[in-house]
């Protein structure tokens, strides 16, 4: 008989990682204890996934809000800065944004509208077209949004950002001005000194900033790249990636990490004689239909991962083989035709009309959405994720 199961999906609990911990060896341990718990056993090219949080747990990667503003003093003057396109988010804005205040005398904080980079919705679309108002031209005050827009509120979370937002810099001994645009040179009629907060496109915000004559220029990617009396530090991503710890540290992002994913598959082929892939995931990258949230917040889906994740999926479509190739066939031998179309596959199916319709995305950022969903971001208690059958198709027995 045919194998009936393909693609298997675990989330493997794990103890409460503290600073300090040896993931190297927690990982595998937890694997091989859930295996033996389960009945189950592990195979060569099955995926062992681990949250970026128990690393950067692990490696005690933390910054304060006090660590925060002496890097953005320094490296910004303390004077007034633009704070540009900050995501609209609690756990991984908020306490960064008391650090940059604490960092200045006066923060002019520049919103993207009708939405955040990720999805979060100051205002909606269709009362923004009833209303005349073009978001790629037209720079508001706050005066002019509340006037507008009136006090709208987060349809999960329930805060009204803008305010939430304001009260936060105030709160932390700065004053605030708000503007809502979205052409990052509209910051350089209030400051020429910025921090772009932005994740994925921080790299041409920037760019249009210098060369629209802005002065110092940063992006959270600039903010603690070295340690500041002592703190945790990511040199890559600096505060990107960071989530809130306390309500005055956050978590920055796991840094220098490539060692460790290397470590646990010696560790799981010493032990067992399989040889796994390893990964340490963030955010995946999907999009809720109805909060219009697009998930990854996170500066990439993986930071560290084996050299076998490498890549993007190469495979066909079936429904595409049995509609057309093989439409005029039918139970055993349409099965067996595909079968063998699928094991003369060679090299790339790039511009294959049989692979259009298959997921262009690379394997890491799949497979990290994969393994968010699968541990969630609550409390199931399962940062490691087992994937077995990845990587099998129609022909694997």
């Amino acid at each position: 008989m045919s194998r009936m199961v393909g693609t298997v999906s675990r989330g493997i609990r794990a103890p409460i990682i503290r600073s300090g911990d040896d993931l190297s060896q927690i990982v595998p341990a937890s694997v091989l204890e859930a295996a033996g718990e389960a009945g189950f056993s592990l195979h060569d090219r099955d995926i062992i996934a681990m949250t970026e949080a128990i690393v950067a747990r692990a490696q005690g990667n933390y910054a304060s809000v006090d660590q925060i503003a002496a890097d953005v003093r320094a490296k910004l003057g303390g004077g007034t800065i633009g704070v540009l396109f900050p995501i609209l988010s609690r756990n991984r804005f908020a306490i960064c944004l008391r650090g940059i205040a604490k960092g200045a005398k006066k923060v002019v904080l520049m919103l993207s509208y009708p939405s955040d980079e990720v999805g979060n919705h100051l205002i909606d679309v269709d009362v923004m077209d009833e209303k005349g108002v073009d978001p790629y031209r037209d720079v508001l005050t706050l005066e002019r949004y509340r006037e507008l827009f009136g006090y709208t509120t987060h349809p999960f979370t329930g805060v009204d950002y803008v305010a939430y937002y304001a009260d936060l810099i105030r709160e932390s001994g700065a004053e605030v001005e708000i503007i809502f645009a979205n052409d990052p040179r509209a910051i350089l009629s209030y400051t020429k000194d910025v921090l772009a907060c932005d994740i994925h496109t921080r790299a041409r915000t920037k760019r249009l900033l210098k060369a629209a004559g802005a002065g110092r220029v940063c992006g959270l990617d600039d903010i603690m790249t070295a340690p500041v009396d002592g703190s945790g530090y990511n040199a890559k991503y600096g505060l990107l990636g960071s989530n809130k710890s306390t309500e005055d540290k956050v978590k920055l992002f796991p840094r220098d990490c490539q060692g460790l994913v290397e470590d646990i598959q010696k560790t799981i082929l010493d032990k067992t004689g399989r040889h796994v892939e390893v990964m340490v995931y963030g955010d995946g990258a999907f999009k809720d239909p109805v909060g219009k949230i697009w998930e990854l917040a996170d500066p990439v889906v993986s930071p560290a991962y084996t050299p076998g994740l490498e890549g993007t999926p190469n495979e066909l479509k079936l429904k595409y083989l049995a509609d057309n190739d093989f439409a005029a066939l039918s139970g055993e031998a349409l099965r067996d035709a595909i079968k063998a179309e699928i094991q003369k596959k060679d090299g790339s199916l790039v511009g294959n009309m049989a692979a259009q319709g298959t997921t262009p995305r690379r394997l890491t950022d799949l497979i990290g959405s994969l393994c968010d969903l699968t541990s969630g971001s609550g409390d199931k208690g399962t940062p490691i994720v087992l994937i077995q059958g990845y990587f099998d198709n129609y022909t694997t027995e």
